[in-house]
C-alpha cells in the first residue's frame, strides 16, 4: 500500500513505459528547520510554534465530497467523536453536529432531513437549524412557553468547511473556535482543485489503528512481499529472493513538531500531522514547484506563471490517514495526475477501487496482528520491542520518533477508551469491504445495486427460457428454436453464477492468502 509502490505498480498497466518518471517532494530542498521561514505549513495557515502537539487543534477530513448524499444525514467516528454530517439548504453549506439528539442522546444521524431542511430526530421528532438551534418540539403545548429556546435544546455544532472537495471538521465546539477557520485553515492540496489534474478519490474505514496505517504508508520495503502478485514491484538485476527485495537508502531531513520530510534517494514525501504523507511523480528530474504547491487557494490553480513552464506529466500521492477510535482508522486517498485525463472520463470510478482495495486487503490482517502484539508490549516500548536494523524503516522510525517526542506517544484520546483494542472479529468480518467501503462510496454503491439487479434479471431470463422451452409443442417450433431458447436458459444461468461471484468476491469479501501467491 506504500505510494511509491504504487505508483511502479500501477502507471505502467494504464499509462505504458514509466522509466522516464521520477518521484519529487513539491517542497524546496532546502531541509527545514523550525526557524524556516519557508516551511510550508506557514503558508497553508498552520502555526508552527509550539513544540507540543495538541491534537484537538487541528483540522481533520470526514470525507470527500463526491460520496456525500445531501437528502440524507451521515454518521461518522473521528478522533473518538461521533458526529453527525447534513446539508443544509438553508445556507447551502454542510454542518457537522453531534450525533446526539439533546432530548434521549438518539443518534441523529438516522434521523432525516425534513421538507423544511432542517435535520430532525426520527425518535421524537425534534429538528434543528445549521446552527443547532431547536426550532421545534412536537411534544410541546403550542400555547405554551417556547422550551425549544433553551441552551439545553440546542445541538452542539462543529466548525467545519470544504476544501479540496473534502469535508474537513475542527474538534472544539467551544465558542472561541467558531470563526477558526479565519486563523488557521486546513493543509491546502492545489492539485486536487487544478482542472487539469484528475481529482479521483477514495475512501475506506480501516479495522487497525491510525499509528499502524501511518507506517504502512511510509514503509516501502513490505512492497514485494505483502503486496506480491498484486503490485507489479520494478526488479534489480540481482535478488536473492522470488521477490527481489533489496536495500532501501532512506533518510529523515529534520524533524520538528510539524512533522518532517524525508528522502528516499530517488524521491522526497512529507508528513504533516496529523493526517497527511504527500509526494509527487514528475517526468523529468526538475523539483515540482513549490510557489505552486502552496500558493494562494482561492488562486486560479492554471494561473500564468504556471503555464510559463514547460510542460511536465506529474503525478501526486495524497493520503489522509484519520484516527477513528483505538484500533480503526479511515483512509482517504487520491492520485491527481495532469495527464491521461480521458481513462477517468471513460473507465468508472468503481473500476479503479476494486485493485486498490485488493492492495489495502492484502496486508490488512498482517496489520490488524501486529497493532496487537504492539499494543501487547506496549506504544511506548515500540522502538525497544521492534528490531529495525535497516535504511528501510528510516521513516517509520521518523514517524514514532515524531509521535514520542511532540505527540505523547499515541492519539490523545481524553479519556475515552480504556487503552484495549477491540477484538478481532471474523475473518470476513475482518476484510469486509462491503460496510468499510462500498456503502460509504456512491459509485461502488450504485455498482452493486446495478449488479444484483443485472443477476437477478439473468436469473429471470433463465427461468423464463426454460419454462417457454417446457411449454413449446415440439410438433409446433423447429429444433434450432427450442436448441436457441436451452442454450439462452443455460448462458443466463451460467452468467448469472459468475456475476453473484463477481459481486461477492470484489465488493463484500476477498481473502487474500499469501501462501498461494
Amino acid at each position: 500500500m506504500f505510494l511509491n509502490s504504487q505508483l511502479h505498480s500501477t502507471l505502467p498497466l494504464i499509462y505504458g513505459n514509466t522509466s522516464k518518471f521520477k518521484l519529487h517532494t513539491s517542497l524546496s530542498p532546502t531541509p527545514f528547520t523550525e526557524s524556516s521561514s519557508n516551511l510550508p505549513w506557514d503558508k497553508s495557515g498552520v502555526e508552527a510554534d509550539s513544540e507540543k502537539f495538541d491534537w484537538y487543534s487541528q483540522w481533520y477530513a470526514l470525507m470527500p465530497l463526491c460520496d456525500l448524499d445531501k437528502k440524507a444525514p451521515h454518521a461518522k467516528k473521528v478522533m473518538g467523536i461521533d458526529v453527525v454530517i447534513w446539508y443544509d439548504r438553508n445556507e447551502g453549506e454542510w454542518k457537522v453536529f453531534d450525533d446526539a439528539c439533546p432530548h434521549r442522546l438518539a443518534p441523529l444521524s438516522e434521523g432525516r432531513i425534513d421538507q423544511w431542511g432542517r435535520l430532525q430526530c426520527v425518535y421524537h421528532g425534534w429538528c434543528f437549524d445549521g446552527s443547532g438551534d431547536c426550532k421545534f418540539i412536537p411534544q410541546a403545548p403550542r400555547d405554551g412557553p417556547p422550551i425549544h429556546t433553551s441552551k439545553k435544546a440546542c445541538v452542539a455544532a462543529y466548525p467545519s468547511t470544504v476544501q479540496n472537495d473534502i469535508l474537513w471538521f475542527w474538534p472544539n465546539t467551544d465558542p472561541q473556535y467558531k470563526d477558526i477557520i479565519t486563523r488557521k485553515k486546513p493543509p491546502f492540496m492545489p492539485e486536487i482543485d487544478d482542472p487539469s489534474f484528475t481529482r479521483v478519490m477514495v475512501n475506506r474505514d480501516i479495522p487497525y489503528g491510525y499509528e499502524v496505517l501511518i507506517e504502512n504508508l511510509m514503509d516501502p520495503a513490505h512492497v514485494p512481499y505483502a503486496h506480491y502478485g498484486v503490485m507489479n514491484t520494478a526488479q534489480p538485476k540481482e535478488k536473492d529472493d522470488r521477490e527481489g527485495g533489496r536495500p532501501l537508502e532512506l533518510s529523515i531531513e529534520e524533524l520538528d513538531v510539524n512533522g518532517f520530510t524525508a528522502t528516499q534517494g530517488w524521491s522526497k514525501s512529507i508528513f504533516m500531522p496529523p493526517s497527511i504523507f504527500y509526494n509527487v511523480f514528475t517526468s523529468n528530474n526538475t523539483l515540482y514547484d513549490p510557489n505552486y504547491a502552496y500558493s494562494d487557494p482561492n488562486k486560479p490553480a492554471s494561473s500564468v506563471e504556471t503555464k510559463k513552464s514547460s510542460f511536465q506529466k506529474k503525478i501526486v500521492l495524497i493520503f489522509i490517514c484519520i484516527p477513528v477510535s483505538p484500533g480503526n482508522s479511515r483512509l482517504i486517498w487520491c492520485s491527481p495526475r495532469n495527464f491521461g485525463l480521458w481513462i477517468d472520463k471513460i473507465v468508472p470510478r468503481w473500476i479503479f477501487h476494486l485493485r486498490q482495495n485488493l492492495i489495502i486487503d492484502s496486508d490488512l490482517y498482517l496489520l490488524h496482528v501486529e497493532e496487537k502484539k504492539i499494543m501487547d508490549v506496549g506504544q511506548e516500548n515500540w522502538h525497544k520491542a521492534c528490531f529495525v536494523p535497516t535504511k528501510s524503516d528510516a521513516l517509520v522510525i521518523g514517524f514514532r520518533k515524531w509521535l514520542k517526542k511532540y505527540a505523547g506517544g499515541q492519539v490523545d484520546w481524553r479519556g475515552k477508551y480504556s487503552g484495549a483494542l477491540p477484538p478481532t472479529p471474523p475473518r470476513e468480518q475482518l476484510l469486509d469491504r462491503y460496510w468499510s467501503h462500498v456503502v460509504n462510496c456512491k459509485s461502488c454503491s450504485l455498482a452493486y445495486k446495478s449488479l444484483n439487479v443485472a443477476e437477478v434479471a439473468l436469473q429471470i431470463v433463465s427461468v423464463a427460457a426454460i419454462g417457454i422451452v417446457a411449454a413449446m409443442n415440439q410438433g409446433m417450433v423447429s429444433a434450432v428454436t427450442r436448441n436457441s431458447m436451452v442454450v439462452l436458459a443455460v448462458l443466463s444461468c451460467a452468467l448469472s453464477r459468475l456475476l453473484a461471484h463477481f459481486i461477492y468476491k470484489y465488493l463484500r469479501y476477498h481473502d487474500y492468502n499469501h501462501a498461494f501467491h
